[in-house]
C-alpha cells in the first residue's frame, strides 16, 4: 500500500520497489488466491506495475505475462485471470484513443483501480566495450521507442528501428545471429529487463518525466472511498449541433470536473463516440443524475453512455503537497477544507475551540493555511510562524497584505515559503468558478504554493497578482470604500429619517446600486465588514481621497459651476477609457434588466 500511494503522489519509488526475481518466486511458492494477467515480458514496466497492484491486493496474487493486449483481454473475458493490469496513458505518448480499442474489446468486467509507474528507460548494450556512437540498430517495443522519441532523433538520427513486440525473442534471435551484427545493435528498455537478459546500461533515463498509468480491471465495481473518478463511454451517437457540449454542460452545471475527455468516431457506422472521465463515483447523486439527464432528455436514448468503472481518482501530475492544516476555524477555513478534502489532501483543523492545538499540527502538515480575522492576523503570524521548518509553507488567506505579508517573512525561516492569497467572495458562495482570488506572491513562493494557485485555477477562481502594497491601494476601491460609503449612507438615511419604503418609491435604477450594497453590508456579520474598515496600509488612502474629491465635487455643484464639473468628467472619462466604460454599460444594462424585473 505504501508504494501504491508514493507512486500515485508522483515520488519516484523505484528505489522501493521489491526484488521482482525474490517477490516471483515467493509468490509462485504460496501465494495462489488471486491471478494477475499483465503485459509480459518480466522485468518490463506493466509487470513492474503488476506487482504494485499486487502488493495492495487482497489476499495475494500469481502473476501471469501475456505477449499481446489481445490475449490478456481474452484470458479475462474467459475468466482465466481475476485482474487485468494494462497500459492506458503514458505522459509523453498521451492516451487518448487507445481507450475507445481497449474498451471495445471488453465485454464484461469493470475498471476499478490505477497503478501511476515512473517510466525509467535505458539504452543497453552487449558488451562494456560498445559505445553508443557505434550502434547501427536499437530494438524495442513500439511504445519505448515513442516515449524515447526525443532521445532517438537528437541521438541517432539515423539509426534502424527495429520494433517488437516479444522483446526476449528478438534478443534470442539476435544472440543466435552472433558476429559483429550482435554488438552494433543497442536496446532499449528497463534496467531490469536489460539486466535479467545481460546486457550492460550504455545510458540512463533516455525518457525524464515520463509516466504510465495502468488501468486495473476486476470483476466487481469498486465502491466509493470518497475521492473516487467515473470512466464513461458513450454509445455511436447520431449527429446534432451542440450535443457534446450539451453533454460537458450537464455535468459543469452540476459542478462535476472533467478530468479527460477524448472522442473518436466510431470505425464501423463513423458516428460520434466521447470517452469522459469525471470527478466522483456513479453512486453520487450529482453524478447518477448527469447521466440520467444525458440519457433521458440530451441523447434521448436509454443505454448510450457504457459505465466503464468507478475507481480512486489518480492524478498524473506529481503532487507535492500531502496534509494541510488550518490555523483557524470560521466559516470560511471550512469552505476552503471542504474543498481541499475533495482534493485528496488530507486537512486538518485548528483553533481556540478545538482539542488539537496548532503548535501540535505544524510539524505535521506540509502548508498551514491562516484564516483568522484581519485584526488579528499579524499577531497569529507572529506567534506559530517560528514553529514552521524549512521545506514546509505558509499560505495566508488574509485580506491586508503589506503588513502582513512583511510580517510572515520576518516571522518564519529562510526556507518556508510565504504567499498571501486573498479570495473575494465568502462562505455562502457555491463555488468559486469565475469568482476574484487576488494572489500575492514573495521572493519564497514555491512549488507548495504553485500547487495552492493550481488548486484555485482548477476550481474556476479568476486570479490576479499584485504586490503587497498594490493589494491594499486596490482593496480600497475593491472593499474598503464600498464599505465605508455603505455605512455612511445608512447613517443620512436615519439622520433624515427616510424610511425604507420611501426608499424603494424614489430610486431609479442607477441610485438603487449603492442601496444595494448598503443593504448588502448591513444583513451580514458586522464584524467583518468592521474589519474591512479597519484596515491599515494604502486602502485609507483611497477613502480619504473619495472624501476630499467628494467635498470638492460638493462645492462645485454648491457654486453651480455645471461647465467645470462638465470638464472634470470628461477628464474622468479619458482616464477610465472608452473600452472600459463600453464593458461596464453592457453589465450595466444586463443588472438593469434583472433589477427592473423585480421592481
Amino acid at each position: 500500500m505504501l508504494v501504491v500511494n508514493l507512486l500515485c503522489y508522483g515520488y519516484n519509488c523505484s528505489s522501493e520497489l521489491p526484488n521482482l526475481r525474490l517477490f516471483d518466486s515467493a509468490m509462485s511458492q504460496t501465494l495462489r488466491n488471486l491471478i494477475i494477467g499483465t503485459l509480459g515480458p518480466k522485468h518490463s514496466h506493466a509487470w513492474q506495475a503488476a506487482v504494485l497492484h499486487a502488493l495492495d491486493a487482497v489476499p495475494a496474487a500469481e502473476l501471469r505475462a501475456f505477449p499481446h493486449t489481445s490475449g490478456l483481454l481474452a484470458a479475462f473475458a474467459a475468466g482465466k485471470i481475476d485482474r487485468a493490469v494494462i497500459p492506458v496513458y503514458n505522459t509523453r505518448e498521451g492516451g487518448g484513443k487507445q481507450y475507445f480499442g481497449l474498451f471495445r474489446q471488453i465485454s464484461e468486467g469493470w475498471w476499478i483501480s490505477n497503478v501511476v509507474l515512473p517510466v525509467s528507460l535505458s539504452l543497453g548494450v552487449f558488451t562494456l566495450e560498445t559505445q553508443p556512437e557505434e550502434l547501427r540498430g536499437l530494438i524495442g517495443r513500439r511504445a519505448v521507442f515513442r516515449q524515447c522519441e526525443d532521445y532517438i532523433s537528437r541521438t541517432f538520427p539515423d539509426i534502424a528501428l527495429t520494433s517488437v513486440h516479444d522483446l526476449e525473442a528478438a534478443l534470442a534471435r539476435l544472440r543466435a545471429q552472433g558476429g559483429d551484427e550482435t554488438l552494433r545493435h543497442g536496446v532499449i528498455d528497463t534496467g531490469e529487463m536489460l539486466a535479467a537478459h545481460g546486457l550492460h546500461v550504455a545510458e540512463r533515463e533516455l525518457a525524464p518525466h515520463s509516466r504510465t498509468r495502468y488501468a486495473v480491471l476486476g470483476r466487481e465495481l469498486a465502491k466509493p472511498s470518497g475521492y473516487d473518478s467515473t470512466a464513461l463511454l458513450t454509445r455511436p451517437l447520431d449527429d446534432r449541433v451542440g450535443l457534446l457540449v450539451d453533454i460537458l454542460g450537464e455535468f459543469s452545471r452540476r459542478g462535476i470536473n472533467i478530468l479527460d475527455m477524448s472522442s473518436e468516431n466510431d470505425p464501423q457506422t463513423q458516428k460520434l463516440q466521447v470517452y469522459l472521465e469525471a470527478e466522483g463515483h456513479i453512486e453520487d447523486e450529482a453524478m447518477a443524475g448527469a447521466v440520467a439527464q444525458i440519457e433521458e432528455r440530451i441523447v434521448g436514448q436509454k443505454n448510450c453512455i457504457r459505465l466503464l468503472g468507478c475507481f480512486p481518482r489518480v492524478d498524473m501530475r506529481p503532487k507535492h503537497i500531502r496534509s494541510v492544516g488550518f490555523i483557524g476555524t470560521g466559516d470560511m477555513s471550512a469552505w476552503f477544507a471542504e474543498r481541499l478534502e475533495n482534493e485528496g489532501y488530507r486537512v486538518f483543523m485548528s483553533g481556540r475551540s478545538t482539542e488539537l492545538r496548532p503548535e501540535q499540527m505544524i510539524p505535521d502538515v506540509d502548508v498551514v493555511l491562516i484564516c483568522v480575522p484581519i485584526s488579528v492576523t499579524a499577531a497569529t503570524v507572529q506567534q506559530y510562524g517560528p514553529l514552521l521548518a524549512d521545506g514546509k509553507a505558509l499560505i495566508l488567506l488574509a485580506g491586508e497584505a503589506s503588513s502582513t505579508v512583511s510580517t510572515a517573512l520576518e516571522a518564519s525561516g529562510s526556507g518556508v515559503e510565504v504567499m498571501l492569497v486573498h479570495n473575494l467572495w465568502g462562505p455562502q458562495a457555491a463555488t468559486m468558478k469565475d469568482k476574484n482570488a487576488v494572489v500575492v506572491r514573495t521572493r519564497r513562493s514555491g512549488k507548495f504554493c504553485a500547487e495552492f494557485e493550481a488548486f484555485l485555477y482548477k476550481h474556476g477562481a479568476s486570479i490576479q497578482y499584485d504586490s503587497a502594497a498594490r493589494h491594499d491601494l486596490l482593496m480600497g476601491i475593491g472593499q474598503k470604500l464600498p464599505t465605508a460609503v455603505s455605512v455612511a449612507l445608512a447613517m443620512t438615511l436615519a439622520e433624515n429619517q427616510i424610511t425604507a419604503e420611501e426608499i424603494a418609491g424614489h430610486c431609479t435604477l442607477t441610485s438603487l446600486y449603492p442601496i444595494l450594497a448598503m443593504a448588502r453590508a448591513h444583513s451580514q456579520n458586522p464584524r467583518t465588514y468592521a474589519e474591512i474598515l479597519s484596515m491599515r496600509g494604502e486602502s485609507g488612502k483611497i477613502v480619504r481621497d473619495f472624501a476630499r474629491n467628494l467635498e470638492q465635487v460638493t462645492a462645485m455643484a454648491g457654486r453651480a459651476e455645471i461647465q467645470e464639473l462638465c470638464g472634470l468628467m470628461e477628464r474622468n472619462r479619458s482616464h477610465l477609457t472608452e473600452r472600459f466604460l463600453r464593458s461596464r454599460m453592457e453589465q450595466a444594462k444586463a443588472v438593469d434588466q434583472v433589477l427592473g424585473a423585480m421592481l
